[in-house]
């Protein structure tokens, strides 16, 4: 392994998704390509969960040399991920996790949201390559987005800006892990459509499906008002395991809520990067250097 000075884009950058239930790890080199990986499931590692992921990291960094370590990592957090807090890790709150990367793997660490770093991969490796200003958004699990203007990443006050999942959608609904009611997180995620109907959200009936698409619709349109653009790209198991349908409802509910002129021609669209982007873009974290 090398330093961080060692012009960390020339190697391969180790890059860990971290997510509500499961822990992602590989080498990804500058081309997008990924090599040796692994993962681990939350649930499997209440007790030490940072202990099993510096392992897990360990053992894919011994095989080749590595540059830099990009973080992807559900949030909130603090500027580079010096405190994390992810909703649905409730054991780690205030959580100092980039120290305990430094320390574990000897290696510059760099962190910052997951969909924000799917943001980053979108235009990078995925589907918004040619596009300036666009959303990138997670329906899975939990909800989230990373927003990108005039080709910027952006951050807000405390790096966080992108939690579209918090858009209030239902007024008086579902109550959401950040204690508000109503969040899209609340309404659409994976664990909301389950808490709703008692079954996993990969056996929603129609109408739940139709309700999804819907609300999704509805969130995206009124960004795309306040914030002008034309181009949103959905990934996670929610939007992509509800195919066409979804997406069709999606895109009518989009345009009924964003009637300005300059939203006319929005489009929600499938992501272009496939089940590795969050990786990908965890690895553009680490040789950005962080935040944007």
């Amino acid at each position: 392994m090398t330093s961080a000075g060692d012009a960390p884009r020339a190697f391969p950058c180790l890059a860990l998704d971290i997510g509500a239930t499961k822990v992602e790890c590989a080498l990804v080199r500058v081309d997008g390509t990924l090599g040796s990986r692994d993962r681990i499931l939350v649930a499997d590692h209440e007790v030490d969960l940072i202990g099993a992921i510096i392992a897990m990291a360990r053992r894919i960094a011994s095989v080749e040399t590595v540059g830099v370590v990009g973080v992807a990592c559900a949030g909130p957090m603090t500027f580079n991920g010096e405190e994390v807090s992810p909703l649905n890790i409730p054991a780690w709150r205030d959580f100092p996790l980039r120290r305990l990367l430094l320390d574990g793997l000897d290696l510059d660490v760099h962190i910052d949201g997951d969909a924000r770093a799917l943001a980053l991969a979108e235009g990078e490796f995925g589907a918004a390559k040619d596009v300036s200003s666009y959303l990138s958004m997670v329906v899975s699990t939990g909800v989230g987005g990373g927003v990108v203007i005039d080709g910027r990443l952006l951050s807000g006050d405390t790096g966080n800006a992108g939690h579209i999942g918090h858009l209030n959608v239902v007024p008086g609904g579902a109550l959401c892990s950040c204690g508000s009611y109503g969040c899209l997180e609340a309404e659409t995620s994976g664990w909301a459509i389950e808490a709703r109907t008692g079954r996993p959200a990969i056996e929603a009936d129609q109408a739940t499906r139709h309700r999804t698409g819907d609300l999704v619709g509805r969130a995206v349109g009124s960004l795309a008002s306040v914030l002008d653009f034309n181009h949103c790209y959905l990934a996670g198991s929610v939007a992509l395991g509800f195919g066409d349908e979804f997406f069709e409802v999606a895109n009518k509910s989009a345009h009924a809520v964003a009637m300005l002129h300059y939203s006319q021609d929005l489009e929600i669209r499938p992501s272009g990067l496939g089940v590795d982007g969050a990786l990908l873009g965890a690895a553009l974290v680490g040789w950005r250097g962080g935040q944007s």
